[in-house]
This record gives C-alpha cells, sequence and structure tokens, in this order.
C-alpha cells in the first residue's frame, strides 16, 4: 500500500511565511527558509510554497526565496505563484524545485498546463484549484466554483469540470484548496475532496482546514486524498497548540493511515 503525504504550506509574502484565513488578513510567521530547515528536520513529507501576491501583481515569482528554501530542504519541493510561461517553469525548477504549482495562470492558459507536461514530465506539473461553495445548478453540477488570483475572482469553471480537464491536458497531480475552509481550522471540506479524488486518475491533495489529526486522516481516507496539506496545525500563531510533524504521523499511524513513520 502506498503511504499518504503529509505537505507544509508556506503562503509567502517578501521572503517570509503568512497564515491567512479564507485568503485574507495574512498573520507573519517566520522567514520561509528558515521554517524550512526546521520542518525538514522534523522530517516533513514535501514542502510547497506560493508566492500568493505574485499573480494579483501581474509579477514573477521570488526566486531568491525559492533558491533559500531549496538549499534547506532534501524532500519534494512544489513552487507556485506568478508562473506565466515555459521558461517560468524552467527558473523555478533552475532554482531548485522539483514541481511546479500552477493555478490562475493555467485557467487564463490551460495550455500551459501541456507544455509543463512535455517539456517536464507530467510529474512536475501540480494543478492546484481554489474552489468554493456554490451550490448545484446548471453551471456548477459540482456545486463548486473555481477561483483565481488569491480567490478574488470568481471564473465560472466548475470545479470537477475543471480537474478533469486539467488532468487531460496533463496535470500529475491536483491540489483541492477550499476556499470556505481556508485557515479556519474546521476540516478539509471531504464532499468536494472526495467529488476529485472519484473524478480523476492522479493524485490528490486535500487543502484548506486541518486543525486536528481527526481532519487529516479524514482527508486522507474519507476524501480519497493521497496528500494533504497543513500549515495552521504546525505553526498558526491562531491556534493555542501548534503540532509537531512526528506526534501527527505517530497519531495517524495509531489511526490506521499508512504513513512514512518517523525515523529517529
Amino acid at each position: 500500500m502506498l503511504t499518504k503525504r503529509l505537505i507544509a504550506c508556506f503562503d509567502v509574502v517578501d521572503g517570509r511565511v503568512t497564515k491567512a484565513q479564507q485568503f485574507q488578513d495574512n498573520i507573519d510567521v517566520a522567514p520561509a527558509a528558515d521554517l524550512a530547515a526546521t520542518l525538514y528536520d522534523d522530517q516533513i513529507d514535501e514542502i510547497v510554497f506560493y508566492d500568493i501576491k505574485a499573480s494579483a501583481e501581474k509579477r514573477k515569482i521570488d526566486l531568491d526565496t525559492v533558491r533559500a528554501v531549496a538549499h534547506h530542504v532534501f524532500v519534494p519541493f512544489t513552487v507556485g505563484g506568478g508562473i506565466r510561461t515555459l521558461d517560468d517553469m524552467y527558473e523555478v525548477l533552475k532554482a531548485g524545485a522539483e514541481k511546479i504549482s500552477i493555478d490562475s495562470m493555467a485557467v487564463r492558459d490551460p495550455d500551459i498546463i501541456r507544455q509543463g507536461a512535455e517539456a517536464f514530465g507530467r510529474q512536475c506539473v501540480v494543478l492546484s484549484t481554489q474552489v468554493k461553495h456554490v451550490g448545484v445548478s446548471r453551471e456548477f453540477p459540482s456545486g463548486y466554483e473555481v477561483f483565481i488570483d488569491g480567490a478574488r475572482l470568481a471564473t465560472g469553471l466548475d470545479a470537477i469540470e475543471w480537474v478533469k480537464r486539467g488532468e487531460q491536458l496533463g496535470a500529475g497531480e491536483i491540489v483541492v484548496n477550499s476556499i470556505d475552509r481556508d485557515g479556519t481550522a474546521s476540516g478539509y471540506d471531504l464532499d468536494v475532496t472526495r467529488a476529485v479524488a472519484d473524478a480523476v486518475n492522479v493524485p490528490v491533495i486535500a487543502s484548506g482546514g486541518a486543525g486536528t489529526v481527526e481532519h487529516i486522516a479524514d482527508g486522507l481516507t474519507a476524501g480519497g486524498a493521497q496528500a494533504a496539506i497543513i500549515s495552521s496545525i504546525l505553526y498558526s500563531p491562531r491556534l493555542e497548540r501548534n503540532l509537531g510533524v512526528r506526534e501527527l504521523k505517530d497519531a495517524l499511524i495509531a489511526r490506521g493511515v499508512p504513513m512514512r513513520p518517523y525515523v529517529g
């Protein structure tokens, strides 16, 4: 049986990790490189880095911070934000990333998914989706709409139809990021996570809302996800107590979730 993965998420502004709630009111946490080093030592499975203002500000990603984080970690490292072209993808990989996350630009130019998969292999291309519950309708048969630009702009795309198209174009993984649950520590949106997992044949990553071990376990079992993005539970100042990677892995294994065990 394949083990499940814990992926630490960094929402980065000016080289520092921040923590938002429903994509707003970001609180400063720590320098991205320092936090990456700490979590790597704690045996996190992967790290994903989003330059959260790059797309909205129409600028390129902060490559200096990408390099600084990559210098400290030797686990799979995904980077997203401000990636518009194949050259941008190449620069991010050259800076030390192993995977490229595309989100807003993929909606604006879906062919970038195909270009990235053909140039670097689909295992390098992660399609990240920001989804919001809007109710079932003829326009949104899944009940979820895709948003872009840090959840600021509605696209008119149905979430399930979009991820299916993304897989067809070459995305090797799909991130399902619930806008409604983001930073709330109230649990992943299992309905949309499960719906995406049932709709595609590539690994699905649950994102947005993990506040307890039970939330993570639910996302990796009932939600059908192969990996869970976590942030608040690791380092959010809004929580009374943060948990370490070892504590999380031990608790998940005790609940029967197949995890790579902590070594040491």
